[in-house]
């Protein structure tokens, strides 16, 4: 192999793995839900190229509603899916959606598009 093809090796392995990181790896951001009057705690996620937060921390055994909005128009984030707790919802550009999620035990439970591109994390503790 000479030094340009192992140049060129590098930097496509290198394009490969920021490919991979970019749609695989949370984006860092993190919310805590807030108890609402209605008695759910309470987050809201934007939707736009992304989960924003993509991590979202609660308290085990009080319900849950998480409200998405969309601001893309993007194929890939017109389907949320909590697969963990058997729910997924249409996500209409510019509309809120709100899902009510049951009171749950602590762990990690993921929600991602239907295409499985956008990730996000609901942390229960």
């Amino acid at each position: 192999m000479t030094l340009d093809q192992l140049i060129v090796t590098l930097v496509g392995a290198i394009a490969i793995a920021g490919v991979g990181a970019f749609f695989l790896l949370p984006k860092g951001s993190e919310t805590r839900a807030v108890l609402g009057s209605s008695g759910f705690q309470e987050a809201m996620v934007l939707v736009k190229g992304g989960y924003e937060p993509d991590l979202i921390v609660a308290d085990a055994g009080k319900p849950i509603r998480l409200t998405f909005l969309r601001e893309e128009s993007g194929a890939c984030s017109e389907r949320v899916v909590l697969a963990d707790f058997h729910k997924s919802a249409e996500l209409p550009e510019g509309q809120q959606v709100s899902i009510d999620l049951p009171a749950a035990r602590a762990g990690e439970y993921l929600f991602q598009c239907g295409m499985g591109m956008l990730r996000g994390k609901l942390v229960i503790r």
